[in-house]
């Protein structure tokens, strides 16, 4: 399988590559600064250097790909605007490339509080709404679709052990190596196209808890 991963650098992206090129896969990552290569090319994976924040077409660097996944973020710290050019901008870009290089399937890693934005804090509601917007867009480009909402992210070592919802409202910790596992399997798994979820940790293996999504949905 041939995987692009926009934000490659990221905790969860970084960590999906790894997973991907463990295995055979064909890892490329997306990174802004070509400083962050070599921490790509040590886990296997390709760098793809391009500023997604300032390019209109993406598409040259998805081409041939089997699948991408969103998993960049504008990050703690940054403002409104920010959130919306990467979080929810960047996210409708990779939708116009994936449309234009003919790539149907597509990851995005959004956000426990997504579904309803005004739940959240002043100072998470930018981020949950730049969330929302990418999730609403993604749904809307009819392109096969995923979209895991994680809970609060951790770093703990992961477990292989989740609680997925279908149902929005949840709250809890979910490792970051779980959550790059959970779309690794959803990478494996066709019939989690069109479903969107919250991810938790828990005490069911990951592909069951998919398994048990799918027969639901």
């Amino acid at each position: 399988m041939d995987v692009v991963v926009v934000g490659g650098h990221g905790k969860i992206g970084l960590r999906l590559l790894r997973l991907l090129a463990e295995r055979g896969d064909r890892a490329r990552g997306v990174i802004r600064k070509p400083e962050q290569a070599a921490d790509l090319e040590a886990v296997g994976a390709e760098p793809v250097i391009a500023d997604v924040e300032q390019l209109d077409d993406l598409s040259p660097y998805v081409d041939g790909a089997d699948a991408v996944v969103f998993a960049a973020g504008a990050g703690p710290g940054s403002g409104a605007e920010r959130k919306r050019a990467v979080d929810l901008g960047g996210a409708v870009k990779l939708i116009e490339a994936a449309e234009k290089a003919g790539i149907r399937r597509y990851l995005i890693v959004s956000s426990i509080g997504a579904h309803d934005p005004s739940s959240g804090g002043e100072q998470m509601r930018p981020y949950l709404e730049a969330k929302a917007g990418a999730d609403q867009a993604l749904i809307a480009s009819g392109l096969d679709y995923t979209i895991v909402r994680p809970g609060g992210l951790t770093d703990d070592p992961g477990s292989g052990l989740v609680e997925l919802h279908t149902e929005f409202g949840h709250r809890g910790p979910i490792a970051r190596d779980d959550v790059a596992a959970i779309l690794l399997a959803c990478l494996d798994l066709p019939e989690t196209t069109g479903l969107v979820f919250e991810a938790l940790g828990g005490d069911q293996p990951i592909e069951d808890a998919l398994r048990a999504l799918t027969r639901s949905a």
